[in-house]
């Protein structure tokens, strides 16, 4: 009797080894792992004579060894290693110890009493009574939702058409197509020497014979999007005979295979104050513009309002600090997108010296982080119009806070791909900012629920919303959008898959402000809604090959967003 209580407690053992291994490992595991574990119970299951002291010291090393060898083989399917979220990590633990200790022990929105937490709490109410009345789980909570729209019948297909071009558009294009014939551009208004050289820039048709007789005589605006078939011998032949007396706006973008240090003297910073009317100045792409050659546009047009230097590689924290010390108190906009030289905390003193800034932005500066955020916008924040963060992913909620706090004049915002944002930062944006008016979230995992509840507080407010590739937008954000943002003039739900016909048709008939709505990548909106809304005047791009180039916004570089010179 003994010896059959031995081998029952063995042959328990086995089975309690068996049922431990398959409830501590995953189900998606266990196929894989059955057939070890069971290799392990049989070996427990010894036979049921009694074997002596050596057999058994032998026996239990034997096993042993295979233990060891079957958890080397088994290791490899349970390791995993992921290089981001190690980063992700180290930069989370630098972020919380920028943070005071009392803002980390603050926690989700929805916790908080207010306006924001109780919109989440009945939009998250109403689908789980939903759920509940239609016996659905709340993983359905998409499905289970409905909308209530009923397409038009009558409408014929003819809505889709393009409008005719107008006499206009058809002058210019006719001049586009002939522009070597052009003799002259004089007595010809700023609006339409813009257009054409838009124009000719997007067809690739510009060359030195057109700059020619853009900086003909004594110009006011000279707005060339794309310099990048301008020589450095062409700039320098053209703007040598050219009076920069009257000039206001210059904008060469992608300039940088003419515009250099050493061609300035000749050209543009002939001497000082010799661009006396000069305002606004962009050289996006100037590659090879250094801080020394900044300092001598800057000595030469001391009326400077905004300033766009995105994308210039060569400048450091010196540019800046140069501009501070000679715009100061009377620079309006500055745009330092990708200037992968400059770092943010080294400007940081700078920026604090320009005592009127409105529109500030750093899209794609690395170095950017709350820190940062914290600093500046404590120090100019009530002045701050614009803001300009995206894919500074650094960034926490801890800077959408810090902006709600000090930037209540804030009208845009734009934090596409900042993937450490979370739901909270709707909260804070909410409470703080209720003068947005446009406001980008492209890519971002925000929440159905928490967007919606965003709309339901501030959507009658703006007037711009890029919701591009935010994967969780749904049909609350649906509704809220047809019940609050009647104001709404652009929306982008470009590869927002969960929007049925239903919601984009519920959408556009109900916000009649709207213009221009963006669909790319949508492939489940069909004929019943393109043929099936109300909105004649909305422009639906990205949908069955609709042309798009010409609606592809440029920076405006123009009259000053928010304030007159």
């Amino acid at each position: 009797r003994g010896k059959g209580d031995i081998v029952e407690k063995r042959k328990g053992k086995g089975k309690l080894l068996v049922e431990s291994a398959l409830d501590s490992k995953d189900e998606s595991l266990v196929d894989g792992s059955v057939s070890d574990v069971e290799l392990l119970a049989q070996e427990v299951n010894l036979s049921d004579e009694k074997p002596s002291k050596k057999n058994n010291r032998r026996t239990s090393q034997g096993r042993m060894e295979r233990f060891r060898d079957t958890a080397r083989q088994n290791a490899s399917r349970f390791a995993h290693f992921n290089t981001q979220e190690e980063d992700d990590n180290i930069l989370s633990m630098e972020a919380e110890s920028e943070i005071p200790s009392e803002e980390l022990e603050e926690k989700g929105v929805e916790d908080w009493p207010g306006p924001f937490s109780t919109a989440m709490k009945i939009i998250r109410d109403r689908a789980a009574n939903l759920n509940v009345r239609q016996g659905s789980s709340s993983s359905d909570k998409v499905q289970s939702l409905q909308i209530k729209w009923v397409p038009q019948k009558c409408k014929r297909k003819d809505w889709s058409k393009r409008l005719p071009p107008s006499l206009l558009d058809l002058s210019l294009r006719v001049l586009v197509d002939n522009a070597d014939a052009i003799a002259s551009l004089a007595h010809v208004p700023d609006a339409l020497r813009h257009k054409l050289c838009h124009m000719l820039c997007d067809s690739r048709r510009m060359n030195s014979n057109f700059f020619d007789l853009l900086l003909n005589g004594s110009p006011t605006e000279i707005r060339l999007k794309d310099c990048s078939w301008l020589t450095e011998e062409q700039f320098t032949q053209c703007f040598e005979k050219c009076d920069t007396t009257n000039l206001t706006i210059l904008q060469l973008d992608f300039c940088g295979h003419c515009f250099a240090d050493y061609n300035l003297p000749s050209t543009l910073a002939r001497s000082p104050n010799s661009l006396p009317a000069l305002t606004t100045l962009s050289l996006t792409g100037a590659y090879r513009l250094s801080d020394a050659g900044l300092s001598a546009l800057v000595s030469s047009a001391p009326a400077l309002r905004s300033v766009n230097l995105s994308q210039c590689s060569f400048l450091t924290h010196s540019a800046i600090d140069i501009l501070a010390t000679s715009l100061a108190s009377v620079l309006l906009e500055l745009f330092i997108d990708d200037c992968q030289s400059i770092d943010a905390m080294l400007v940081l003193p700078s920026l604090k010296k320009l005592e009127h800034l409105e529109v500030l932005s750093v899209a794609g500066l690395e170095s950017v982080t709350d820190s940062f955020i914290k600093e500046f916008l404590i120090a100019r924040g009530d002045g701050i119009k614009e803001l300009i963060l995206m894919d500074c992913w650094k960034l926490t909620d801890s800077s959408l806070k810090i902006i709600a706090e000090t930037c209540s004049n804030l009208r845009a915002l734009d934090i596409g791909n900042i993937s450490k944002l979370t739901d909270t930062s709707f909260g804070y944006l909410a409470s703080g900012c209720r003068s947005l008016q446009s406001l980008k979230l492209c890519h971002n995992a925000f929440s159905d629920d928490a967007i919606a509840a965003f709309l339901e507080m501030s959507g009658e407010v703006l007037k711009e919303l890029a919701l591009n590739n935010v994967g969780k937008v749904g049909l609350n954000t649906a509704l809220s959008l047809a019940r609050r943002s009647r104001n709404l003039v652009s929306l982008d739900l470009s590869w927002c898959r969960n929007l049925t016909d239903e919601a984009m048709g519920l959408i556009v008939d109900s916000c009649l402000s709207l213009r221009v709505l963006k669909l790319f990548g949508c492939s489940q909106i069909t004929d019943v809604f393109l043929y099936g809304h109300s909105n004649a005047k909305v422009e639906i791009i990205g949908l069955k090959l609709s042309p798009f180039l010409e609606h592809i916004k440029t920076p405006a570089q123009g009259p000053f967003q928010y304030s007159s010179v």
